[in-house]
């Protein structure tokens, strides 16, 4: 989760330039982008609806009182907070980049810690505010921001306008997203360079990653910018390697890790996000210029959206782990497998690989997921009908020659164990 940077350097000015002046190219050349960016327009009306999302459906039972948190401290706030949002705190991830509205804040001495599960992003900044990425089925990112009360009195918490500059951007595909940046902090703060603009999921080169993270763990990884602060002279950029805890204290958090197995799968799970909310946006818009029954025209531009999600899906170019895998955190790993569905043998899309690649069996989790479930039919069955068509082993296609058959086949089988009725 991200807010609004601060400024950068000349190089990354001149970028940002160059990317303004091809959008605006890219603007005038198509009506339909334009059309389908404006989001507080029907068939959309992000600022209209009522969110569905989890944090909004808690959000009443917290501000009266009705559900309680913990008052004693800041860390049993937060560690509360995120008890009733039903996120693990092992899934804690700390940021010392100034890349947030709470820049003033967040230093290597102070890092802003990052907390989530498949539908709900927290962060938090000791000494600063709460920060919430909430995500609604049909709508994308539902963003808040809240102190924390030293009264005791029952937490407010705002919905953001600011945060949509930055989680509405082409970082996320243009729809509320999630955002991970990936930059070189200078050492007395500021950003000295940027990787990856335009760029989530899994297929982000791991030499583009974590710039501005802290990174614990078995790591493995020969070039990486976690774990540093950068600094020039006479125009050349060098590292300097900062170990986690050096700076802070671990106890202040709410766990001794900012582990990279979180990293990972929160990597993946910005990219499906990204993704899969930018093609719920334009379905509802064909949808909506349609009547609700499809052109020609735009049955195609959804038969193309529903095989590049496939593709991403079935971790068609997913980056592979460093030479000896990766180990991952322990606790985190329970946690996460906690909500995992499983077949009668025992079989899930959760289950770890980590070796070569994070998962055993190649099919997203986050199919379960609400941002998925709460794509338009008309799209969804476009994305179901594909899957089938990609691992159908008497028929096989090319583009999915990297998944052997029995991989495909476990694929179809959890897939029809495991999805409700109401989820096909």
């Amino acid at each position: 989760m991200r807010l609004p940077c601060p400024a950068y350097s000349l190089r990354m000015i001149f970028r940002w330039l160059t990317a303004l002046i091809s959008l605006g190219f890219a603007a005038v050349a198509s009506a339909e982008t334009l059309a389908y960016n404006d989001i507080a327009k029907p068939p959309h009306n992000y600022w209209q609806r009522t969110p569905q999302d989890r944090f909004t459906r808690l959000k009443g039972a917290l501000e009266s009182g009705r559900i309680t948190l913990n008052h004693t401290s800041e860390k049993g706030f937060v560690q509360s907070l995120l008890k009733a949002l039903d996120v693990p705190a092992s899934s804690q991830m700390l940021v010392f980049s100034t890349t947030s509205l709470q820049l003033r804040f967040i230093s290597p001495r102070n890092p802003r810690a990052l907390y989530f599960n498949e539908d709900t992003h927290v962060g938090w900044v000791p000494g600063g505010k709460i920060e919430i990425v909430s995500l609604d089925p049909e709508l994308g990112g539902i963003y808040y921001i809240m102190d924390i009360p030293r009264d005791g009195r029952p937490p407010q918490a705002d919905r953001s306008g600011k945060c949509m500059n930055c989680h509405q951007s082409t970082d996320t595909e243009n729809v509320p997203g999630i955002l991970i940046k990936s930059v070189v902090p200078a050492d007395g703060g500021g950003t000295l360079d940027a990787m990856r603009q335009g760029q989530s999921g899994h297929s982000v080169p791991f030499d583009k990653r974590f710039g501005g993270w802290h990174v614990t763990g078995s790591i493995g990884i020969a070039e990486m910018w976690g774990n540093v602060i950068g600094s020039t002279n006479a125009g050349t950029l060098s590292k300097q390697v900062i170990k986690p805890g050096d700076y802070f204290n671990f106890k202040t958090y709410l766990a001794p890790t900012s582990d990279i197995l979180p990293q990972l799968l929160h990597e993946h799970q910005a990219g499906f996000v990204n993704r899969v909310v930018n093609a719920s946006y334009h379905a509802r818009s064909f949808l909506f210029e349609d009547k609700g029954r499809l052109s020609t025209e735009h049955a195609g531009e959804l038969d193309k959206i529903a095989s590049e999600l496939t593709r991403y899906i079935l971790f068609a170019d997913e980056v592979p782990l460093p030479a000896g895998g990766v180990e991952g955190d322990a606790i985190y790993k329970s946690d996460f497998l906690r909500t995992c569905r499983t077949t009668k043998n025992g079989q899930s899309l959760r289950d770890f690989d980590l070796r070569t690649r994070m998962f055993r069996v190649r099919c997203s989790y986050m199919i379960y997921s609400n941002v998925f479930q709460g794509l338009p039919k008309d799209l969804k069955q476009r994305v179901y009908r594909r899957i089938g068509e990609a691992c159908n082993a008497e028929k096989p296609d090319a583009e999915y020659d990297y998944l052997p058959s029995d991989e495909k086949a476990q694929i179809l089988a959890i897939l029809r164990e495991t999805l409700t009725a109401a989820e096909r």
